[in-house]
């Protein structure tokens, strides 16, 4: 890779982890697997939460 792309790619990579940790990850695939667990949770949100219970209708009269 170019030195400027591979720069690039680094600044990024920075950015990225400044939105959503505090410390550094320690390789990219941990950085990979840390964005891909958001992203299931963003397009599965009925699985990323517990199921929730109906209440039962009684009947009254």
């Amino acid at each position: 890779m170019p030195p400027a792309l591979t720069k690039a790619h680094a600044e990024l990579d920075r950015a990225v982890e400044k939105c959503y940790r505090k410390e550094a990850f320690t390789q990219d695939r941990e950085r990979v697997e840390f964005l891909f667990e958001l992203y299931e949770k963003l397009v599965n949100p009925l699985t990323a939460t517990a199921p929730t219970r109906r209440k039962k209708r009684t009947a009254q009269g």
